[in-house]
């Protein structure tokens, strides 16, 4: 998993892999000012933006670029209510993450993900590499999220996706330490220990239930 979201650190980038990531140019996909969150944009408009004027660039390099915006897929998982939460191994590739809360899965995207595919299926293929899951699922966009308001945020924008699961058979590997379901109150109770993307998630879930 290469997963971006955290509030930066001293020394985070000096163990970056120097892959090539996705990366559109900002003014393209923010001819205007950039919002703030998650708005629930067009993903299918912002796709074709991607596919047209896709790069491929060097990670070490993109991650203090706020010229560009590197795309990342989060998935989120459901099941009856509850909310699949991950925690990250102190040992994680991106120092920034190490330890912390995510209700996203999901990481950054290099040319061959990308080949012949669509970002979701590329989202599925990483959903299942991530996580061991027993049961069928659908999927569904819930916006695009940004936060501009730190230098992490500054250079990636993400596609959140809503996978709502039959089973809650569903266990964590790779660079995760361990996952559980939780209701959304608990989710709120563990807040402070999130990612400053799963946060915003939770926001705007917590907003969605209060107008229902």
């Amino acid at each position: 998993m290469k997963s971006p979201q955290s509030t930066p650190q001293s020394g985070t980038h000096a163990h970056i892999p120097d892959e090539l990531v996705l990366v559109v140019k900002r003014e393209i996909l923010f001819p205007q000012e950039a919002w703030h969150g998650i708005e629930q944009k067009d993903c299918s408009e912002f796709a074709h933006l991607i596919r047209t004027h896709q790069e491929f660039l060097p990670r070490s390099r993109m991650e203090t670029d706020p010229r560009y915006k590197q795309i990342i897929p989060y998935l989120v998982f459901t099941h009856e209510n509850k909310y699949f939460v991950m925690q990250r191994r102190a040992s994680a590739t991106e120092q920034r993450l190490q330890g912390k809360l995510s209700l996203g899965i999901g990481g950054h995207i290099n040319a061959d993900d990308l080949a012949g595919a669509t970002i979701v299926e590329w989202a599925q293929r990483e959903f299942a590499e991530e996580v061991t899951y027993k049961g069928s699922y659908t999927i569904r966009p819930f916006g695009v999220i940004n936060d501009d308001s730190n230098e992490v945020g500054q250079v990636h924008l993400g596609f959140v996706y809503l996978l709502q699961g039959d089973s809650a058979d569903i266990t964590v590997k790779s660079e995760l330490k361990s996952g559980s379901l939780l209701t959304l109150t608990a989710c709120k109770e563990h807040y402070s220990a999130m990612e400053s993307w799963s946060q915003m998630i939770i926001d705007a879930l917590c907003n969605a239930s209060h107008s229902q």
